[in-house]
């Protein structure tokens, strides 16, 4: 009898890239982000259409082949994270390191975070943000092979702003980020220049150098593009991030700056024992080992036309492969850009696709809904939640274990789980975090709630972030206010008996 012993083709592709996933306090989010007495409420656990928010970027970087991830987040948010990963079932062939830092860290930036981590970052990477929500008709493996079709040093990727809801962003959040102008080469996808946030008065104008117009005469100049913070790297770019130590932002001070290497001969002689090392592999053995599919446009999902289709979703720029690397270059290898006519990213809870709205399909989750409740089809109920009779529920995400009463009305809202409204409550436009509990009658439009916070029955309140501190406050003045009131009455007392 014979026997096959020919071995099942390995994955080449996983230990191609370590994926590095950047997981913040969220400070921009608070009082969603705060902590709810000595439970931490990490960003990377908010729910997102009643799924965790690291959830949708794991999955993405499990769809594209890569195993290993380096997940980096506060101290104080490890254990809640290493205990949804270990048990959550989203992505079973990720193989998840938890690195923590501590919080007299949370200054030093992303740039400051990879100096590092250099010592854990042994080759290509690809850096990442835990609240990007990637479209479903982009796999990452189409920006892996923008990366790698140029024998790039770094490739990014950004988002069109055509694509943003006008007024979609709930005013409690701030300011839109402003425009960012960049400038690329069509015909390489080269991106070439990003213009750094003023310091001081916002400006119109900015900078180009002649060196950059000389060598790239045909450039196209645009701030319709906003970036998605994922980038491709090679393990050289950490090296150059080591000897840049007083860069403390990777977006707004390193990339501007590595962009400016293409054309500066200068810089490029005083960079050149990192920038062209022997080691670096070459492009085609990459590809070979590195490529899902055939090494042609269909295969790798890449489009080789030279301008972006604002109307055309996940279109990328591309330039066609090298045969070759040289030993020796008088230029850095070019910084990619995907540009990418449709995406979703940040805090974009309220605004993911209608056609997920769903409600429990559990016969006993649906059991606790009551039929002469009114749900829209826009809205999404997680499993577990009770509604009463009477009660709407329209344009908004309803988190697991909640209690909705009778006639309480939510529009346009984001509960997240054990959230209780009672009987007649109004909601509009509000975001409550875990454990809300709004008091019968009460009202609330465009309110932000810290987890645990607890409206008062009959309140009003209006544009506005609710935080347990304040809560907690004003009960503490009302108890010292009574403890007067007793010592006064203590008083009265004493000098009756005198």
């Amino acid at each position: 009898m014979a026997l096959d012993f020919d071995p099942a083709p390995p994955n080449l592709q996983s230990r191609e890239f370590l994926a590095v996933v950047l997981a913040g306090h969220g400070n921009q989010l608070s009082p969603l982000t705060n902590d709810n007495g000595d439970e931490p409420c990490p960003k990377a656990l908010l729910p997102i259409a009643n799924l965790p928010l690291i959830d949708y970027p794991l999955a993405w970087l499990e769809l594209s082949g890569i195993t290993d991830v380096l997940l980096v987040c506060p101290a104080r948010h490890r254990a809640a994270l290493s205990h949804h990963i270990t048990s959550s079932t989203s992505y079973p062939s990720l193989a998840v390191d938890i690195h923590a830092y501590d919080d007299a860290d949370a200054d030093l930036g992303t740039a400051g975070v990879l100096r590092s981590l250099a010592p854990r970052i042994r080759r290509d990477f690809v850096l990442l943000p835990c609240d990007l929500i990637p479209p479903a008709d982009l796999p990452l493996v189409r920006v892996l092979d923008t990366f790698r079709l140029g024998d790039a040093l770094l490739a990014s990727c950004w988002i069109s702003r055509r694509a943003d809801l006008a007024g979609a962003a709930p005013d409690e959040w701030g300011a839109r980020a402003q425009k960012t102008p960049i400038v690329w080469d069509k015909l390489s996808a080269s991106l070439l220049h990003v213009d750094a946030p003023d310091v001081g008065e916002p400006t119109e104008e900015f900078e180009l150098r002649m060196g950059l117009v000389t060598k790239y005469p045909r450039t196209t100049l645009s701030s319709e593009y906003t970036d998605t913070h994922v980038y491709v790297c090679k393990r050289a770019v950490l090296e150059l991030l080591l000897l840049k130590p007083s860069f403390e932002s990777f977006r707004d001070e390193f990339v501007p700056w590595l962009c400016k290497l293409q054309y500066q001969r200068t810089k490029q002689a005083k960079y050149a024992h990192v920038l062209h090392t022997p080691a670096d592999p070459d492009p085609a053995l990459a590809l070979r080992h590195a490529t899902l599919g055939p090494l042609t446009a269909a295969g790798t999902g890449l489009s080789t036309d030279d301008t972006p289709s604002p109307s055309t979703r996940g279109t990328l720029l591309s330039a066609p492969p090298s045969p070759t690397r040289p030993t020796a270059r008088a230029t850095l290898p070019p910084m990619r850009v995907a540009l990418l006519a449709h995406a979703t990213g940040a805090f974009a809870t309220r605004f993911l696709s209608s056609a997920s709205w769903t409600l429990p399909t559990e016969p006993k989750d649906r059991a606790l809904i009551d039929p002469r409740a009114q749900i829209a089809p826009d809205a999404l109920v997680g499993a577990s939640t009770r509604i009463a009779e009477r009660t709407v529920v329209k344009r908004s995400v309803v988190g697991r274990h909640c209690i909705l009463g009778r006639g309480a009305r939510v529009l346009g809202c984001v509960l997240g789980d054990h959230v209780v409204i009672e009987e007649g409550a109004k909601l509009d436009g509000c975001i409550l975090g875990a454990g809300t509990k709004v008091g019968a009658k009460a009202e609330l439009v465009r309110c932000v709630t810290q987890a645990g916070y607890e409206v008062d029955a009959g309140e009003t309140v209006r544009h506005e972030k609710l935080e347990i501190s304040d809560w907690a406050a004003a009960g503490d003045s009302d108890d010292d206010d009574d403890d007067d009131a007793d010592d006064d009455d203590d008083e009265d007392e004493e000098s009756e008996e005198n």
